[in-house]
């Protein structure tokens, strides 16, 4: 069973107070090195990142140098910075690593050490692998029952909506609406065809920062879609494409506020009525006091609503910590929430 990044971040700490090892199993490119990074920021702590696949013997273990009559080992600049320093030591591709510099870590995560340096006692391990359920679709090895028991496991299965939540302040809207649009785009999770480009959370992230980079985020164009389908595949590509030359017609949060769009409101399916309250959720619009204006235009709106999308916009709203909000709508345009609600309710 897996777990998603939102519960992930709220219990890995746990782990990590008691300084015991981390490591995230899951699929390329659903943002596991992202949340090493955000749980290092909210640690305060700066990460110390390496490859293990890179890693010979020696940069795990370091050089030796003569002392007298003894011999010892030095170790890496980047081991003994894990030593002197509180870090996020993070191992990156442990399971396409030799298996000396995998013998290398097992130590290091049984004891925090390795050829008698000790990490600082501050400093926290986490790995990450594309090992587990999904390890037969890459070239890794398998952790055998020993080396396994060293670790604190998870197995990373990210919702769209962590995506979401992440997507809001790091892509483009055009970007964002599409795959709140079009979830089953967001990545390919059925069996693999070789050499066939399919979509990622990681690829999507890319080929935003390509398209926003180039300045051909604002239309549809022959372009916009070779670069897609360069970083995302043919299939995703033609959709996201078709969904650019059809922009316009998508509502924005501040045009329903404002009471306008109202035909294009009218002409949602189901899925784009999820699809505007997500954004309405996105976009914390609830959680401030909303002036009787956006009340109103957003109490119309509802009152529009099949039942599903409507208990979804009425949770959005009740449950963003502004009961003002709450008082308000209830009762606005005449009434028509309440009685609506309690129809909905009813039925």
């Amino acid at each position: 069973m897996g777990i998603d990044f939102k519960s992930f971040v709220e219990l890995a700490p746990a782990v990590s107070a008691a300084r015991l090892p981390v490591l995230l199993r899951g699929r390329h490119g659903i943002g596991k090195s992202q949340v090493v990074y955000q749980l290092a920021a909210n640690a305060g702590l700066p990460v110390v990142e390496r490859r293990a696949s890179q890693m010979s013997e020696g940069d795990l273990i370091g050089l030796p140098s003569i002392e007298g009559n003894r011999t010892s080992f030095n170790p890496p600049d980047w081991f003994k910075e894990a030593c002197e320093e509180a870090v996020v030591l993070f191992l990156d591709e442990i399971d396409r690593a030799t298996l000396e510099v995998r013998q290398g870590i097992f130590e290091l995560c049984d004891s925090r050490k390795i050829n008698g340096h000790y990490l600082h006692e501050d400093t926290i391990i986490f790995a990450a692998i594309n090992g587990g359920e999904h390890g037969e679709q890459y070239q890794v090895s398998e952790f055998d029952p020993a080396e396994l028991d060293r670790w604190s496991v998870w197995d990373i299965e990210p919702t769209v909506e962590d995506w979401l939540a992440w997507g809001k302040e790091n892509v483009d809207p055009l970007v964002w609406d599409y795959i709140n649009n079009n979830r089953e785009h967001l990545e390919h999770k059925g069996d693999i065809e070789p050499n066939k480009r399919y979509p990622s959370r990681r690829s999507w992230k890319r080929l935003n920062d390509v398209l926003v980079g180039a300045d051909l985020m604002k239309e549809a164009s022959p372009a916009m879609f070779q670069i897609a389908n360069s970083f995302v595949g043919f299939e995703a590509a033609v959709s996201f494409n078709d969904y650019a030359v059809n922009y316009e017609r998508v509502v924005t949060v501040e045009q329903l506020l404002n009471g306008e769009r109202k035909e294009a409101l009218a002409a949602m399916s189901m899925n784009e009525h999820l699809a505007m309250i997500e954004k309405i959720e996105a976009e914390e619009v609830c959680k401030e006091e909303m002036s009787a204006e956006h009340i109103g235009a957003l109490a119309e709106y509802f009152v529009t609503l099949p039942s599903e999308s409507a208990m979804k916009l009425w949770t959005v709203i009740s449950t963003a910590g502004q009961q003002i909000n709450v008082i308000n709508f209830h009762s606005a345009n005449g009434g028509q929430v309440g009685s609506y609600l309690s129809k909905v309710l009813g039925a």
